[in-house]
């Protein structure tokens, strides 16, 4: 097992309650979402307006909306490749999840 569930449904539930909140991509995130739409214009930080739990081998979710509300792109992506601002609500908690996936998918543990 990868994620820690009590872990997981804790933060989820903070997560949900700061919806929307903004994030930053990280560069291998925006290098894929270059390629998934070329000739949209990927910004640095998002708005995640969406959370949800892919199980232990998606871990947790989020949707992106880049542009306006509505009428801009969305995509879901792992929470693992966002990046949060160190001053930022809930930025120690992220911090503890990313960094304990991070570590068990390099160990295997899928």
């Amino acid at each position: 097992m990868i994620d820690n569930p009590m872990q997981v449904e804790r933060l989820l539930d903070r997560l949900e309650q700061g919806l929307p909140f903004v994030a930053g991509l990280s560069p291998r995130l925006a290098a894929t979402m270059r390629g998934a739409a070329p000739g949209l214009i990927i910004p640095r930080e998002c708005q995640v307006t969406w959370v949800g739990y892919a199980g232990d081998e998606g871990g947790i979710m989020c949707r992106l909306e880049l542009g306006t509300a509505g009428d801009g792109e969305q995509f879901v992506v792992s929470l693992t490749q966002l990046v949060i601002r160190p001053g930022a609500p809930m930025a120690r908690e992220i911090g503890a999840y990313q960094k304990h996936r991070h570590k068990r998918l390099r160990r295997g543990q899928v």
